[in-house]
């Protein structure tokens, strides 16, 4: 059996460091989350959150958002089995089950950051695909709260989730707004702002619209 490659603790690591690229594309990314220290699983990130990582050569900031997680055995050959044991009774009688299992995500990328330079005082936020996306063994971030706050002053990304392929981009979409509208503290205005931008782009197609908006509250 493949056992999992030994996790070096770090103790300047982000707190926000969760995850680490494992395979990258120009659309989005697939991400294995770090095992924690104590016997528990990696923390899986939400359906619909917002996650970053960085193209290291430009030092774009890459956003994303989280369309499907998964925890399955290391072993790609043998399944697990039901137990009937407790998360406190795995620990005690059979801890070596956490070091057996892990827990990957996909993010689709909606949108990056460039960094203040000589020529632009103020970070670029730009809601559309990077030149780049992260490179394999890029760290992955949790957003800070503030960053997508910043990042979402404009809604171009509703776009881009909605044509994310292989997710129920409807679901997801209402999620990531969810998300973002619970940020802004309820924010009318905003979530006005939003479904119209919605309601443009899904001008024919009413139903769909109806679904998103009601998956919707603060």
């Amino acid at each position: 059996m493949r056992l999992p490659l030994p996790q070096f603790k770090r103790s300047d690591r982000h707190p926000n460091h969760f995850a680490e690229v494992i395979e990258t594309s120009s659309c989005e990314f697939l991400a294995q989350c770090l095992e924690p220290e104590d016997l528990s699983f990696p923390s899986m990130p939400p359906f619909g959150s917002w996650v970053r990582s960085v193209d290291e050569e430009s030092g774009n900031q890459i956003y994303a958002v989280v369309y499907y997680a998964t925890t399955m055995p290391i072993d790609s050959v043998h399944r697990a089995v039901a137990l009937g044991l407790s998360l406190q009774d795995l620990r005690e009688e059979q801890p070596q089950i956490f070091a057996m299992l892990k827990t990957e995500f996909r993010a689709a990328i909606v949108g990056w950051v460039q960094p203040a330079d000589t020529n632009f005082s103020n970070d670029r936020v730009y809601q559309y695909l990077p030149p780049r996306p992260p490179q394999v063994h890029q760290a992955v971030y949790r957003c800070e709260h503030e960053a997508i706050i910043k990042f979402t002053e404009d809604l171009d990304f509703v776009r881009t989730l909605l044509s994310v392929n292989g997710a129920p981009v409807d679901a997801l979409t209402a999620a990531a707004i969810r998300e973002v509208y619970q940020l802004r503290k309820a924010d009318r205005q905003w979530l006005i702002k939003a479904g119209r931008n919605l309601s443009v782009l899904l001008k024919d197609d009413y139903d769909r619209l109806r679904f998103i908006l009601s998956q919707i509250h603060p």
